[in-house]
């Protein structure tokens, strides 16, 4: 499909499905840690997805690139994304869905705050500079909120925000070293090769690795192999199709959605403050990710 210079009407589409997934994956990482070790679980799911990538590159055709030229910056990618998995899968057994969404998905503010400093070109404008303040008082207003914080951990919302600065990294490794150079499946390659590793090695370090897993949990595990799999190749399409700022607009759904998603399974407290705070880093981050169009 040819390159577009601004989102139709299929591309918000896919977007907003993208957007559904990864606000429900909060709650099936959730949902499988009942089954399994969190940081086992991750493993798991990093070696299926990679086995699945693997197909999907033997079937399409495709290529990983030239990998021996990104060894160190791939190493790098990879080791973040493991790390990431390690912070977040805790997170989510410790705390509740909504908090950690709400912190986690408070990536585009530390990365803008790095930016401003690291990549040119990426200086926080006055209305960039309005979202950063939004964005991170509705965080602060989310955890003061007292009827979420009774759901929640010092200890989850801790690691939460670790996996968030680990994301944000990923996309800072991407956007400074040759890994870019990549396309999308050798990008997907190092995250999910490395992080197989790193995972399953600190997996017998950190806990039990089952937990008597059903049915459930099984499908849970599943559906997160989907998501790190084929998910990640649908956005990186969209991404070679659609200007990136249009595509980061749609970034403030994933919070909104997970919010919805941990109140309507896990019966998560959405009071009064906590949707203001949502509210606040909804828009923060809308006007973060906004573009001027030349």
């Amino acid at each position: 499909m040819a390159r577009k210079d601004s989102m139709d009407l299929q591309g918000a589409a896919g977007m907003v499905g993208f957007a559904t997934v990864l606000a429900f994956n909060q709650v099936v990482i959730k949902l499988s840690n009942g089954g399994f070790g969190p940081v086992f679980g991750a493993g798991l799911r990093s070696v299926l997805a990679l086995g699945v990538l693997g197909l999907w590159v033997w079937l399409a055709r495709r290529r990983l690139g030239n990998l021996r030229a990104t060894l160190g910056p791939g190493l790098l990618l990879g080791a973040l994304f493991g790390v990431e998995f390690i912070f977040l899968f805790q997170a989510l057994d410790s705390t509740s869905v909504s908090r950690a969404s709400i912190l986690f998905y408070s990536m585009p503010v530390w990365l803008a705050l790095v930016a401003h400093v690291a990549l040119p070109g990426e200086r926080l404008s006055a209305r960039r500079a309005l979202g950063l303040v939004l964005a991170m008082a509705g965080v602060g207003l989310a955890l003061m909120d007292p009827e979420s914080r009774a759901h929640g951990s010092l200890r989850g919302d801790l690691m939460a925000i670790c996996a968030c600065w680990c994301w944000a990294g990923i996309a800072l490794t991407v956007r400074l070293t040759r890994v870019s150079d990549l396309p999308a499946e050798g990008q997907l390659f190092w995250q999910l090769a490395v992080s197989s590793v790193i995972l399953l090695l600190a997996a017998p370090m950190l806990g039990p690795l089952l937990r008597a897993p059903g049915i459930v949990e099984w499908s849970a595990l599943g559906y997160g192999v989907a998501v790190a799999s084929m998910g990640f190749l649908f956005w990186l399409r969209l991404m070679a199709i659609y200007p990136a700022s249009d595509i980061a607009s749609f970034s403030f759904l994933s919070p909104v959605l997970a919010v919805v998603f941990g109140w309507l399974v896990f019966g998560e407290p959405v009071g009064g403050q906590f949707l203001a705070a949502l509210a606040l880093v909804a828009v923060g981050i809308v006007l973060i990710n906004r573009r001027r169009r030349r």
